[in-house]
C-alpha cells in the first residue's frame, strides 16, 4: 500500500544452499531442454495463445516475459479475450515448478520466490487480471473476481503442464497468498502443495475487533506510544500540515477527484501511519520515530508520516494503478476498520474509509459477503498439503487462515518478531525444518536424508543475491 509507485516490487523471500554439481547441471539444462530435444522457447511458444514479449538472460536459467490469451469471462468465453502477462523462469523440465502469484502486477525482472529456491525449480509467475497491461478492453469489472482469477491460473497451469510435467507448488505473499489459497479452493487437483505467506482472511467484513486487540499489544509500549503520539499530532496540526499537503500536491500535479478532496486524502494517509509502521518495520525501527511528538517540528511530523504512509498515495495518480485491488476489497475480499482510542473524536472526520472511496464512481460495486466465508470454510475442512506463514508483528496476521479437523498435512506457522515479509527462513528452527521438509516432499524432491529426518531439511538452491532479493511489495490493500 504505502508509496506504491516507488515500491512496486514483487514479494520474494528466500534463503538456501546447494551442491556445485546441482548448479552445473541446472546451467546446462537451462540452455536447451535436452529431454524434449527442443529449445524451451520453441516449446513455450508452441502453446496455443502464447506469445513472446521478450527474453532476458540470466546465468543458469532462461527467463521469458510472455502474453497468454485468456477469456474475459471463463463462464462465457464468447465474450472475448484479453492478453495476460506471465513470466517463466526456466531451469529444467525435470525439476518441479512453482506457480507464483503476487496478486498485482508481475515483475519482468528475474526473481525467485522462497519455495522456488527451496525446491531448486522453475517458476511461472502470473499478473493478476485487470492490473495493466493485463486488463480487458473494454473493461467489464464484473469479471474481476476470485473465481475468474483462479480460472486464469488453472488455464495457465493446464497449458504448461505438458512442458513442466513434474510436481507443482503454488505460492504468493499477502494478496498473492490469498490468490494461491483461492486457486486451491476452486481447483484443488492442480497443485501438489500450497505455500501462502501473510495471507489475510477477512471472513466477516464488519467484525474487525481482532485488529484492535493486535494494536493494543504489538511490539513494546514505548514504541506504540511514540507512534500513537505522532499520528495524533498530525491530526491536531491538521491546518498547517494540510496546507503543506496542498502545496505539495500542486507542485507535483496531484489531484483528488477519486477520494473527493485533499482533506479526505490527508486523513487517510495519517490514519495509515501506525498500521504501515508495523506492517513494514520492526521494533528496532522505533528509534526513528520522534520521541516527543508534541514538541516536534511540523517538518518532523510530516517527514515521519510521509516516510511510512506516503503522502502521494491517496492522490488520483497514486490510486490509479490499484483500482483493481480496491474494487476487489469492496466486492469480495473485505477491508479492515479499526479504532483510534488515542485520538479524540473531534480530530477524526472520516475514519477508515471504505474501498468505495478509492474506486472511481463510474465503476459499479456491490459486496458479496459469502465469498470469504466460503473460502474459510473450505480451508478449515479440506486443506491438504497447505502451509500458511505469518509474521508475529504483521497487522494482517490478526485475521489469519485457521485449520479445522478436516485439514490434512497442513500447517499455520508464525515467524517471531517478523512483519509482512515473514517467511520460512524466519521461523524458529524446528518449524523452519518442518516447513522446508514438507515443501520438498510436496515438490517430489525431498532427499532421502530429509525423509528420514526432517530436521535435515534445507533449501536445495544456493542463495543468489539478485534472484533472491527480499523486497516486500508495498501494497495498497486498504490501510495496509
Amino acid at each position: 500500500m504505502r508509496k506504491a509507485l516507488r515500491w512496486l516490487l514483487t514479494l520474494t523471500m528466500l534463503i538456501g544452499t546447494v551442491s556445485a554439481a546441482s548448479a552445473a547441471t541446472a546451467a546446462t539444462a537451462a540452455e536447451t531442454d535436452v529431454t524434449a530435444g527442443t529449445d524451451i522457447k520453441e516449446r513455450l511458444l508452441s502453446v496455443p495463445g502464447m506469445s513472446l514479449v521478450e527474453e532476458k538472460p540470466y546465468t543458469g536459467y532462461r527467463f521469458f516475459v510472455l502474453n497468454y490469451t485468456q477469456p474475459v469471462d471463463h463462464r462465457r468465453p464468447s465474450k472475448g479475450t484479453f492478453q495476460q502477462r506471465i513470466t517463466v523462469l526456466h531451469k529444467d523440465v525435470a525439476r518441479p515448478t512453482v506457480f507464483f502469484t503476487g496478486g498485482y502486477n508481475v515483475s519482468t525482472t528475474p526473481r525467485r520466490s522462497e519455495p522456488t529456491q527451496i525446491v531448486d525449480g522453475n517458476q511461472v509467475s502470473m499478473e493478476y487480471r485487470f492490473f495493466t497491461p493485463s486488463r480487458p478492453d473494454p473493461a467489464d469489472w464484473s469479471t474481476l473476481d476470485i473465481w475468474q482469477a483462479a480460472s486464469d491460473q488453472h488455464r495457465i497451469h493446464k497449458a504448461l503442464k505438458g512442458i513442466y510435467s513434474e510436481n507443482w507448488i503454488s505460492t504468493g505473499g499477502s494478496k498473492g497468498g490469498m490468490t494461491a489459497t483461492y486457486y486451491e479452493r476452486f481447483y484443488p487437483r492442480d497443485m501438489d502443495g500450497v505455500v501462502a505467506y501473510v495471507a489475510p482472511n477477512d471472513v466477516v467484513n464488519k467484525e474487525d475487533s481482532a485488529y484492535d486487540r493486535f494494536f493494543a499489544k504489538v511490539g513494546t509500549k514505548e514504541c506504540r506510544n511514540r507512534l500513537n503520539a505522532v499520528q495524533r499530532e498530525a491530526l491536531v496540526r491538521r491546518a498547517p500540515l494540510e496546507k503543506k499537503y496542498e502545496a505539495y500536491a500542486a507542485a507535483n500535479g496531484y489531484t483528488f477527484d477519486t477520494v473527493g478532496s485533499a482533506d479526505r486524502a490527508y486523513e487517510a494517509v495519517v490514519l495509515d501511519y501506525v498500521w504501515g509502521f508495523w506492517q513494514y518495520s520492526t521494533v528496532q525501527d522505533c528509534e526513528q520515530i520522534p520521541a516527543d511528538a508534541k514538541n516536534a517540528t511540523d517538518d518532523e511530523i510530516w517527514t515521519s508520516i510521509d516516510t511510512i504512509s506516503g503522502f502521494s498515495f491517496y492522490t488520483d495518480q497514486g490510486l490509479s494503478p490499484y483500482t483493481p485491488y480496491y474494487y476487489q476489497a469492496g466486492t469480495q475480499l473485505g477491508a479492515p476498520t479499526i479504532g483510534f482510542p488515542h485520538i479524540e473524536k473531534k480530530y477524526i472526520r472520516y475514519g477508515y474509509q471504505p474501498p468505495r472511496t478509492f474506486v472511481p464512481r463510474s465503476i459499479p460495486m456491490s459486496f458479496e459477503p459469502r465469498a470469504m466465508r466460503d473460502v474459510d470454510t473450505w480451508v478449515r475442512n479440506n486443506a491438504r498439503q497447505m502451509l500458511f506463514v505469518y509474521g508475529e508483528n504483521d497487522p494482517w496476521g490478526a485475521e489469519p487462515f485457521r485449520l479445522g479437523k478436516g485439514a490434512r498435512d497442513a500447517y499455520v506457522l508464525t515467524a517471531p518478531g517478523m512483519n509482512h515479509g515473514a517467511n520460512v527462513a524466519g521461523l524458529v528452527d524446528k518449524e523452519k525444518a518442518l516447513a522446508t521438509a514438507r515443501i520438498l516432499d510436496w515438490a517430489g524432491v525431498a532427499p532421502s536424508a530429509v525423509k528420514e529426518n526432517p530436521a535435515e531439511a534445507k533449501p536445495l538452491a544456493k542463495f543468489d543475491r539478485k534472484l533472491d532479493v527480499r523486497d516486500i511489495q508495498r501494497e495498497p490493500a486498504l490501510h495496509r
